[in-house]
C-alpha cells in the first residue's frame, strides 16, 4: 500500500471515528499532495509524499517556535499534536550520531576538503536522509565537518 493510499484509508477511518483533529491533518496533507501533483503535472510517489509530510512537520515546528515567543500555549499544544500525527507517516528519524556518521561517510566519499565542497556533500547526503532527518540539522553537521 502506498502512502497516498494509506492516507486515504486513514481519512475514511478517522471520518468514521469522528476524530476531527486527525482528519484535519490527513486532509491537509492530501491537499498538499494534490497541489504538488497539479502544479508540477506529475504523480507524487512515496518519496515525494514523505518530502511533503516532512515539509508540513517543519512548517509546524517553525510555527511552534514563533508561538513560544508569545506564550500561546493552546496553539503550541495543538501544533505539537499535529506534528505527532504527521510523524506517524514518516520513517524512524535518525539520531544525531547516525547523521554524523552519514556526514563523515559522505565527506569521505566526495573527498571534500573544505567549505567549498559543501554542495557535493549535501548532494550525496540528502537523498539518503530525506524524510528521516531535518535538513537544517544535516546542513549544520556538514558545516561542522567541513570546518565552517
Amino acid at each position: 500500500m502506498t502512502l497516498k493510499e494509506k492516507l486515504t484509508e486513514d481519512m475514511k477511518t478517522t471520518m468514521k471515528a469522528k476524530d476531527r483533529e486527525r482528519l484535519s491533518v490527513v486532509q491537509l496533507v492530501r491537499a498538499a499532495i494534490l497541489q504538488v501533483e497539479k502544479d508540477k503535472q506529475i504523480a507524487v510517489d512515496d518519496p515525494g509524499v514523505l518530502e511533503i509530510i516532512a515539509r508540513e512537520v517543519r512548517q509546524r515546528n517553525e510555527a511552534i517556535e514563533e508561538y513560544k515567543k508569545f506564550d500561546a500555549q493552546p496553539a503550541i499544544e495543538k501544533l505539537n499534536r499535529e506534528v505527532g500525527i504527521l510523524r506517524e507517516y514518516l520513517p524512524q528519524q535518525l539520531s544525531l550520531e547516525e547523521i554524523r556518521q552519514m556526514v563523515a561517510g559522505a565527506v569521505e566519499q566526495t573527498k571534500a576538503a573544505g567549505p567549498r565542497d559543501m554542495g557535493k556533500v549535501m548532494g550525496v547526503l540528502m537523498p539518503k536522509v530525506r524524510g528521516r532527518a531535518d535538513g537544517k540539522v544535516v546542513n549544520q553537521l556538514v558545516k561542522e565537518a567541513l570546518g565552517q
